[in-house]
């Protein structure tokens, strides 16, 4: 269809969305997108947490999450909250629980919001195995969850307290798995199951978050839920996250691929940038992403209709100044001087396939006069939404700061993130929390030292059994927490090494990947 009488492109508003009050916060409605970090402190130190919970607060956070493993953590929310209160710090409270819904409901007394995983709020833990449902045994399965979830939300409508439905893709129940597979499908209806009875139950004040580790299925799965909610009239509130991001640039370029692309759609009503570092580091990064897609403009609707409609070269797809590709008449170039550079190089894009366009299409994204920092998420964000859109073949990054490597290394740590072309080792990380059962920053940095070297794995490092082996789901190998100072080691979901010291962890790690041929010399 020639949509060329469209351009340059029209924006268009954030996807509509219910409001949601959150300790006084409003998330949703027309509202401006909520930024949040999550502590890692034990939920038992009162004064840690607190000091911590100060430190996100003053960096710019609204909203902060803290973990409830039990009862006891759970209740001392309440004494975080007061010592909060008389340090005169008015932030809204969520806490996390999983596994354990007598923490949900004692939480719900005390914070503003309540995060649930579907995955084993109710369901028992995931076992990986296949179970067998008549349809007749799956609605009574449905009816079981809804036993033990309207309760809970009655106590939270009780109580003036929100609910967040937190999907992670690897974290599904068995029986979910066993009907849909670990899929983008899965974990849009693992949330459906519970809005579904929580709709039933005319309780509104509820907000989802759907998470990956891959960007992929993030933005895939995100896009999918909306148009299941759509179709059912469903408008709740969105929080945005790559979970288990990592730190460093590959945290930054993840997340900002990942929630860029999908603020871009008009998607998204809060978000966290998740990353193995101390919390309130996250905060500036989501900010200067949240307010550099902001200003770059939405993607019209119609730019769907332009998906897998790039052309197939037979090559790896294209990072310009690392493959010292020589850009002739061979290559369509879409680029832009317009401060608006993103929206108008999709303009160009749109207007060259509007146009039948067929050969290879190379963004060239400018970025003179910001600095490194800012280059290197606002081009993880703009060359993400091209990338995951299927709408461009290479990217080209351009810079008055950066050198050629180091644009060299930028682009293909931006390919890497939109799982268009892997060129190094990619780990996957949690942020860190109260779970955690070692320090993990400084483990990420020693896996990372020895390991980075093995081109095309894929490596997790997990402080808990929560995250790990289900959250690292994309992993070829992985590092989990086991108990205080232990540590598993698994292959995939397989665990092949069980509680040991996570002083010998690495070196058996090590003659692992020896022992299945997966071990390069550096």
């Amino acid at each position: 269809m020639d949509r060329s009488n469209q351009l340059p492109i029209d924006r268009y508003s954030r996807r509509f969305s219910w409001p949601v009050s959150v300790g006084g916060v409003s998330i949703g409605g027309d509202s401006p997108v909520k930024v949040q970090s999550m502590t890692s402190t034990s939920t038992m130190d009162t004064d840690g947490s607190v000091a911590q919970i100060e430190r996100i607060v003053n960096a710019g956070g609204d909203i902060v999450r803290l973990t409830a493993q039990g009862v006891r953590e759970a209740a001392n929310l309440a004494q975080i909250k007061a010592e909060l209160k008389f340090h005169g710090v008015d932030v809204p409270l969520v806490a996390d629980i999983h596994f354990n819904p007598k923490a949900a409901f004692e939480a719900a007394l005390h914070v503003d919001k309540v995060r649930i995983n579907p995955g084993n709020f109710v369901d028992p833990g995931r076992t990986f195995k296949r179970l067998e449902y008549t349809d007749e045994e799956y609605a009574a399965e449905q009816q079981r969850i809804a036993r033990t979830l309207v309760p809970f939300l009655e106590l939270c409508r009780e109580n003036q307290t929100a609910v967040r439905v937190g999907v992670n893709h690897g974290s599904l129940s068995d029986r979910i798995m066993s009907r849909y597979g670990d899929t983008p499908a899965g974990m849009v209806e693992s949330a459906m199951e519970y809005l579904r009875i929580a709709l039933d139950n005319n309780f509104k004040d509820i907000v989802i978050s759907i998470k990956a580790s891959n960007t992929v299925v993030m933005v895939e799965t995100v896009r999918l839920l909306v148009k299941a909610m759509d179709a059912e009239k469903m408008h709740f509130p969105l929080h945005l996250g790559v979970t288990e991001a990592g730190d460093g640039d590959d945290g930054r370029i993840k997340s900002a691929v990942g929630i860029g692309s999908l603020l871009a759609d008009g998607i998204g009503d809060t978000i966290r940038v998740s990353l193995s570092e101390e919390p309130e580091c996250e905060i500036p990064v989501a900010q200067s992403l949240l307010k550099h897609v902001t200003e770059a403009g939405f993607l019209p609707d119609y730019l769907r209709e332009l998906v897998d409609q790039r052309t197939n070269i037979d090559e790896a797809i294209i990072a310009v100044t690392a493959d010292g590709v020589s850009i002739d008449e061979s290559y369509f170039v879409a680029q832009s001087n317009d401060i608006n550079q993103i929206g108008s190089i999709v303009a160009v894009i749109a207007e060259a396939r509007a146009n039948n366009e067929r050969r290879p299409i190379i963004a060239r994204l400018v970025y003179n006069g910001c600095s490194v920092d800012d280059v290197k998420l606002f081009a993880a964000s703009d060359a993400g939404r091209l990338l995951l859109n299927n709408l461009v073949d290479g990217i080209w990054i351009e810079s008055d700061l950066l050198s050629c490597s180091q644009l060299r290394q930028l682009e293909l740590d931006v390919l890497q993130a939109a799982r268009c072309r892997f060129s190094k080792t990619e780990f996957i990380s949690c942020p860190s929390c109260g779970r955690t059962l070692f320090d993990l920053q400084s483990t990420v940095k020693e896996v990372k030292a020895s390991l980075s070297h093995l081109k095309g794995l894929k490596i997790a490092v997990m402080g808990c059994i929560v995250n790990g082996p289900g959250e690292m789901a994309d992993a070829d190998y992985g590092y989990v927490g086991a108990a205080a100072g232990k540590v598993s080691l698994y292959r995939g979901k397989e665990c092949v090494v069980k509680n040991i010291e996570r002083t010998e962890a690495l070196g058996q790690m090590i003659e692992l990947l020896k022992r299945d041929g997966k071990w390069q010399d550096a």
